[in-house]
């Protein structure tokens, strides 16, 4: 949330340096934009993505782009240029939006594995658990949440060790920082990092353990066919794969951020200035990152991908589609719906579960639920 003046010094290489370092940061600015638009017009000419399982993957998608457009580019001029030429009070906004849109972000990725959770856990009672109501529940309190923590304290010096409104009356009205004291230091990061990021860690490994144990299940009803052993390991290695990808990239992304975030709050701006300006544009690498891991992932999205940019003509079942030991006729029943957590369907299954650990190996888990239905 904080970019502090400074972190780019021209004894670090001159121009040269900072050359390289706009083409970077620009680099990772065009990629949150268009990465993050492709997801959004990507369930805009889809009807399959339009489902409740993919609100989530909107809200993250709009959110990331919204940072990308109001708030990465006045970080990169403020980065290269190290003067903020806009006055405290677009300053005090700026920063606002910051936090905000990456405190929603966090919360988005946090509701998509609780979605997730729901989905390989409670498969026959997904319907239920996850409605209309209680997916704009969970929107609006994100909002709140987001907003409590930006505008709401940021405007009211909340922040601040007890200086007033941050970034006013200061001698140099060139600096732009976000101030931070123990108090909100530490609400702010448990609230919207730690606790989500427990939570997170929790249901991505109970949906690796659930599949694991599907997959045994499985491999033991099909051990009639020789190539069913290696498919399953292959399908295993994969959900593996997915979920240490999307946590992985989360807890990289964001906690070097947090830590140094907390770190500030309770002993002051004693971090250099070089350290604060990497973990920040760290944190906003996840927004760019956001599009591959939460969408790109999940083979329906792949299709709409593909269909948007009219690279060849997929069908639900081409041989884009691998075939999964869901697709078996013992599991056929809990495969009738292709719209993934839509109301008039069954719950999502394993070819269109959307989200973190959603490749096709997380659907070795619903063929119990086909049992069950069967």
């Amino acid at each position: 949330y904080r970019l502090p003046p400074g972190a780019v010094q021209s004894e670090q290489g001159g121009f040269p340096f900072h050359l390289l370092i706009g083409m970077v940061l620009t680099v990772l600015i065009v990629v949150t934009i268009c990465g993050n638009v492709i997801v959004c017009l990507a369930v805009s000419f889809n009807r399959k993505l339009r489902s409740l399982t993919n609100c989530f993957i909107v809200s993250l998608a709009i959110t990331d782009l919204l940072l990308g457009l109001l708030v990465l580019p006045f970080s990169a001029i403020y980065e290269l240029t190290r003067e903020w030429h806009f006055g405290p009070t677009l300053c005090n906004i700026y920063i606002s939006l910051d936090v905000m849109l990456c405190t929603a972000s966090i919360l988005n990725l946090f509701m998509i594995s609780i979605d997730r959770y729901y989905a390989i856990t409670a498969p026959l009672r997904y319907t239920q658990l996850v409605t209309p109501l209680r997916v704009a529940v969970a929107m609006f309190v994100i909002w709140v949440v987001s907003l409590m923590v930006s505008f709401l304290p940021i405007h009211l010096g909340w922040n601040t060790n007890g200086t007033g409104v941050q970034n006013t009356g200061l001698n140099n009205s060139l600096v732009c920082k976000l101030a931070v004291n123990a108090e909100y230091g530490l609400v702010d990061a448990l609230l919207t990092f730690y606790l989500p990021l427990v939570v997170m860690c929790i249901t991505y490994y109970r949906i690796f353990r659930i599949a694991r144990e599907q997959a045994k299940r499985i491999s033991h009803a099909t051990c009639c066919k020789a190539s069913s052993p290696a498919l399953l390991t292959v399908k295993e290695h994969k959900a593996t794969v997915t979920l240490a990808a999307v946590l992985g990239a989360f807890i990289i992304c964001w906690f070097p951020y947090f830590t140094v975030f907390t770190y500030r709050g309770m002993k002051g701006d004693k971090v250099d200035d070089t350290s604060q300006s990497i973990v920040l544009w760290l944190g906003y690498a996840n927004s760019a990152l956001n599009p591959i891991l939460y969408a790109a992932l999940n083979r329906d999205f792949r299709t709409a991908y593909q269909r948007l940019f009219h690279c060849r003509r997929v069908g639900p079942l081409s041989r884009s589609t691998p075939l999964t030991p869901t697709h078996l006729p013992h599991s056929r029943r809990a495969l009738s719906s292709e719209a993934p957590g839509s109301i008039s369907h069954p719950p999502p299954t394993s070819s269109n579960v959307v989200g973190p650990g959603s490749t096709e190996a997380l659907g070795l888990v619903h063929a119990k639920a086909a049992g069950q239905t069967g």
